[in-house]
Formats: C-alpha cells, structure tokens, sequence
C-alpha cells in the first residue's frame, strides 16, 4: 500500500487496495475509485509470503485486455475522456499516478451485488470432489461416468456469497440469490455470466487456451441501476485456464490440467502446510514458477 497524491487510501483486500479521491469521505461518496493490483498472492484464504513480483501488471493488463474484448457489457472502467473538473463543485478526477502506472485500473464506484457468478465449463477442484461423492456439483446433477477434468456437458453456474475478508465464501443455491437480491437482479446474474463465459471460452480457445472456470463480479451502477462487469475479470486469480494442447495429449488428468495460475502455489502449500497457524514462506522456485505461468498466460491470449 502506497501513499499516492491526490488519493486517500480506503480499503484493502488480499490482493487490491482501492483509494478514493483527496476530499471523499469513502467509497460510498467518491466519483471514482482507483483500484491498485499488488504483488500479494493469497491461498486457503491467507495472504501468502513472498508476493510474486509483477503480478499486479500481469493481472491488470489481462483485465483490461478482456474488457476491451467484452465491450457489449457495461463494465465499470472510467473512460479517459471522462477524467475531467466537475463543474458542479469543483472537484477533480485524479488520472493513473504514475507510480502505479501499469497495475492500476481507474473505476466508476458501484453498488456491489453480494455474489460471486461462477461459472465451470469442466468438472475440476471442488466440484470434482463433490461429483465422487454425490454426482452433482453445487447440487446440480450431472451423469455418470464424467472423469476429472472433463469437460461438462454445459457450463454451470454455481453463486457464492460473498463472505468478509478472512472468511469463506459459501456456495449458494440459485433460490439464495433470489433472496438476497431479488429475482429480476439474481436471473440476469446469471444471465450475464453464462453470456460471458461462453464468448471468453471462445476467444481462449482460439488462442489454444482453456478456461475451465471462473468467477465474475457484477455491480449496480449507481445513477441508472445498469448491472455491471467489475473488479477484476477472467484473470490467472480468479480463473483456472489450461493449455488445450496439453489438455488433448496428456496422459493423465493431473498432466493435461497443467494450469496457468496460481495452482502451482496451492499444490505446494498443499503438499507442505496443514491448513493451521501462519503459512510457511513460498520457495523461490516457486514464485519463479508462478510468474512465468502468469506471464505466458498474457502473451499467449493478447499476443504482446
């Protein structure tokens, strides 16, 4: 967390810190919010140590990269034709500092919906665990017969809520939506991330990437109510992507899974700490590893 002119630090997550314009009191009465991406890397719910160095470029270049290619939904980015004085008391909407040039994203605040959208086009992580077990995932049924890593028959949508720092998320029925932010809002949430998931699967596949899952965040914009994209989105943290080549020629699933993301720090934290007291410090080799998984991810879908 940096001191930043013209910007009030106002909240910190496990990977972002949001700052606000110097003379708004918080996130509910700024004009804009500037959405800083750390190094920090999180699993099991603990940030972890070391970070991995230039993951919050990584991340935030891949996030306005699928913006751009997702621009039929309204997302939450500021328009650089919109930093400008306003006229009605002065105030003025700060551009990018330049010390976070590169991993910052400038946004227009928003009513946040309490909801994690995801959605899994393959039977993977959890809901593997869950299909052994009952097959289902989230309480949908699914046949028999589906390996790990299989691809589903459709994509999925599964909601979380949304727990506080520190504390899980839950998987949540569709009907717990609907209770928590009414049928209109919970049908297009759903809606919406079935929409994007599928056009973002197609663009990774061209690209001979597969996303396996996800997750969205999706706000209320607060002067016309328009649901809309935000946070960050389909990025190495909040999507599992695979190599499709890999995927077709791999002998085993644990092999044609080889991820893109931040799986290679769960496995080991995994392997190496039992889930109690502080997380033991990440070997180098392993931080070495992640960043050129993230790395390679960037340049395979945006070419740069």
């Amino acid at each position: 967390m940096s001191e930043l002119a013209g910007w009030v630090h106002s909240y910190s997550g496990k990977v972002r810190d949001l700052y606000v314009p110097e003379g708004a009191t918080g996130l509910d009465d700024a004009d804009a919010v500037l959405v800083v991406a750390s190094d920090r890397v999180s699993a099991f719910d603990h940030v972890l140590s070391p970070g991995v160095p230039g993951k919050g470029e990584l991340l935030t270049a891949l996030s306005l990269w699928w913006f751009d290619q997702l621009d039929d939904v309204p997302n939450h980015l500021v328009p650089d034709h919109e930093l400008r004085r306003d006229g009605a008391d002065d105030r003025v909407v700060e551009r990018i500092p330049v010390e976070v040039s590169g991993r910052a994203m400038l946004v227009k605040p928003l009513d946040m919906f309490p909801i994690e959208c995801v959605v899994r086009g393959y039977l993977t992580g959890s809901g593997w665990a869950e299909y052994q077990a009952s097959r289902s995932v989230c309480g949908i049924p699914l046949p028999d017969g589906l390996s790990n890593g299989d691809r589903l028959p459709e994509p999925l949508y599964t909601p979380a809520w949304k727990a506080p720092l520190g504390e899980h998320d839950e998987n949540i029925s569709f009907e717990r939506t609907v209770e928590l932010v009414g049928p209109e809002i919970a049908e297009e949430l759903r809606r919406l991330s079935l929409q994007v998931y599928s056009r973002a699967a197609g663009i990774a596949e061209e690209r001979g990437v597969i996303i396996a899952d996800t997750k969205f965040e999706f706000g209320a914009d607060r002067a016309t109510g328009e649901i809309t994209l935000a946070d960050e989105v389909l990025t190495s943290d909040s999507s599992r992507y695979w190599d499709a080549q890999v995927y077709a020629t791999a002998g085993t699933a644990e092999e044609r899974m080889a991820s893109f993301d931040k799986q290679i720090v769960r496995d080991w934290l995994a392997a190496n700490w039992d889930k109690t007291g502080t997380p033991p410090e990440l070997p180098a080799e392993i931080v070495e590893r992640t960043t050129a998984r993230y790395r390679e991810l960037l340049e395979r879908l945006t070419g740069a």
